[in-house]
């Protein structure tokens, strides 16, 4: 199996949309298909029981935001895939963990969890209304929608109460997350890879370019164009960097450049 980099999927809903449901079944695809990789769901009405077990309370949502996004990064940290099982319905909120991502280098996967806010309320009601239908009302109509920023574009779209096989529709969306994720990581060892090669070749060009200086102003005949020379090979790197030339080549170029530059001759 080709080794993956974690990632970060920001679920995004209303309250009872199914957005747990939804976390724990992607949460258990994941690990039984990928089983190298460790997931973790950060949950903040989990941080909301440990604070104020008996009741919602609006005071404390600064903290839980707070909270859940220090977990959130720690959790990153330690190379789990993280599904942050939040309602995330303002833009900020989804931004904060976009560029949380962004930060630690990982790919983020907006999902939406689309249940219409009547089957909300009917699902809310039939566990006995754990959470009042006024603040489900509240997060639908403050709801800002997607699309407004590039990034902020869901990568799913899910509503539960319409799947016939939630289930297999997570593990094709599964399969895609990895191709995305594998995608980027192939991406960035290009890049890596590149700029290794540009540190070793610029590297190159450092040190011949001034092993070049060092023979030249051992004649007597170079030594009062010093400066002009260091002046001279600082230009020269700088036009160079990052450009594929061997040792002789770097040289050759390198004497060229003083000869035509300073009007010397060099050989």
């Amino acid at each position: 199996m080709i080794l993956l980099e974690n990632f970060l999927v920001c679920l995004t809903g209303l309250p009872a949309s199914g957005k747990s449901t939804f976390a724990y079944k992607l949460k258990s695809i994941l690990e039984n298909k990928f089983p190298n990789y460790s997931v973790s769901i950060i949950d903040p009405d989990v941080i909301r029981k440990e604070i104020t077990p008996d009741k919602f309370d609006y005071k404390i949502e600064q903290e839980v935001r707070k909270n859940n996004l220090e977990l959130v990064k720690k959790t990153l940290k330690e190379g789990h895939i993280v599904i942050n099982d939040d309602l995330n319905y303002y833009t900020s909120m989804r931004h904060d963990l976009k560029k949380m991502a962004e930060d630690l280098n990982i790919k983020f996967i907006i999902i939406h969890i689309s249940t219409p806010m009547d089957i909300c309320l009917k699902w809310n009601e039939n566990r006995g209304n754990p959470i009042p239908n006024k603040i489900i009302e509240n997060v639908n109509n403050k709801f800002d929608s997607f699309g407004k920023y590039s990034w902020d574009i869901p990568f799913a779209k899910f509503d539960v109460s319409i799947m016939n096989n939630l289930d297999s529709s997570i593990e094709d969306l599964t399969q895609k997350i990895f191709q995305e994720v594998r995608f980027l990581k192939e991406v960035k060892e290009k890049k890596d890879f590149k700029a290794q090669q540009s540190n070793l070749t610029n590297e190159k060009l450092d040190i011949i370019t001034r092993d070049v200086v060092g023979d030249l102003l051992q004649n007597p005949k170079f030594h009062h164009l010093k400066k002009k020379i260091i002046k001279s090979r600082k230009v020269f790197v700088k036009i160079n960097l990052n450009v594929p030339l061997d040792e002789l080549e770097i040289s050759k170029r390198f004497r060229d450049y003083l000869e035509k530059r300073l009007n010397i001759n060099i050989t």
